[in-house]
C-alpha cells in the first residue's frame, strides 16, 4: 500500500515524516492539489534502487548481445581470462 502525504504535511512534519522513510525502508508519495507530485525515499533506499537500475541495465546488454551472437563460450573466457591474470 502506498504512503501518501500532501505536501503540508511534509512542511509541518518533516522529521516524522524522513524517521518514517529511514526506519520503514519505504518510499513516500508527495501530492499537491491532490495530485502525486514527488516521491522521498532514505539515501539508503535511493543507493538499492541506483544498484538494481544498474544490474537491470547490465543484464539488458547482456541479452542484447547474446541475441546479436555477440557473446564468447565460457570455456575460452575463462582461459582468457586466466591468461590475463597470469
Amino acid at each position: 500500500m502506498p504512503n501518501i502525504i500532501p505536501s503540508e504535511h511534509l512542511c509541518n512534519r518533516y522529521y516524522e515524516v524522513s524517521d518514517f522513510c529511514y526506519f520503514c525502508m519505504e518510499t513516500v508519495f508527495i501530492t499537491k492539489n491532490g495530485h502525486v507530485d514527488l516521491v522521498i525515499m532514505s539515501n539508503e533506499v535511493y543507493e538499492i534502487f541506483c544498484g538494481r537500475y544498474g544490474l537491470y541495465h547490465l543484464l539488458d546488454e547482456a541479452t542484447e548481445a547474446e541475441k546479436a551472437g555477440d557473446f564468447m563460450e565460457y570455456d575460452k573466457f575463462l582461459a582468457l581470462l586466466q591468461k590475463e591474470m597470469a
